[in-house]
């Protein structure tokens, strides 16, 4: 099964490269964003911890300071700020790596169903980073994720339903979490689905395939 130590930093990157930056209006100042944020402004608040966390916009980067503006938003329960203080605490980045720190802020969002956090804790518990494998505990949050179309949840679990690994062994399962993956997007899917698909029988595959159409249909808007 595959295992990306650092994936959920690189989709973290990817979250922000898409997301709200100073970039929006060159005309605004770091220090006009300082001011507005200061004032309880959570766009600009986010956009302050955006550009020191990328290095963007002139913005020299440094991970300790997004951490503090990150934190500023993840303790009024800002979701995304605290996947971001999560994942940075996991990773060590700017900070002194701090498990405690890292799942306690990674919960807060995976409470509130934030799939990226789910995504990262559930990578947590099946390496055993720094506290016992829980691979039940890792697949059960990676269906989570998979469910609200976290594309490396579901290429994962797919993988997990393959090995047997946090879940009963099911190649249909299998075959249709990482056929979703695949038609998601994700890369190395496909050539997983053919390793699966050489240990199933013809109706198993079309079994899976009418799962993969079904799920696709009904979210058409994750596509999108």
């Amino acid at each position: 099964m595959r295992n990306h130590p650092a994936i959920a930093i690189t989709f973290l990157a990817l979250t922000l490269a898409t997301g709200a930056g100073v970039a929006q209006d060159n005309n605004i100042s770091l220090n006009d964003l300082k001011i507005r944020a200061d004032a309880g402004d959570k766009t600009a608040t986010r956009q302050i911890a955006e550009a020191y966390y990328l290095g963007r916009d002139g913005v020299e980067q440094d991970f300790k300071l997004a951490a503090q503006w990150y934190e500023k938003l993840a303790k009024q329960g800002d979701v995304r700020a605290q996947t971001s203080l999560g994942l940075i605490y996991a990773r060590g980045y700017g900070v002194e790596k701090n498990l405690k720190l890292a799942l306690k802020w990674l919960n807060l969002a995976a409470a509130q169903r934030d799939p990226g956090a789910q995504y990262s804790l559930s990578t947590i518990y099946f390496r055993g980073d720094g506290i016992p494998q829980n691979l039940a505990e890792s697949a059960r949050l990676r269906k989570e994720a998979a469910a609200r179309g976290h594309l490396q949840a579901q290429a994962d679990l797919g993988s997990m339903y393959w090995d047997g690994k946090g879940v009963e062994k099911n190649l249909v399962l299998a075959y249709q979490w990482l056929g979703i993956a695949a038609q998601l997007g994700d890369d190395t899917a496909p050539d997983t689905m053919k390793k699966v698909a050489a240990e199933m029988s013809g109706d198993q595959i079309r079994e899976a395939e009418g799962y993969v159409k079904d799920w696709m249909e009904k979210n058409k808007k994750i596509r999108k």
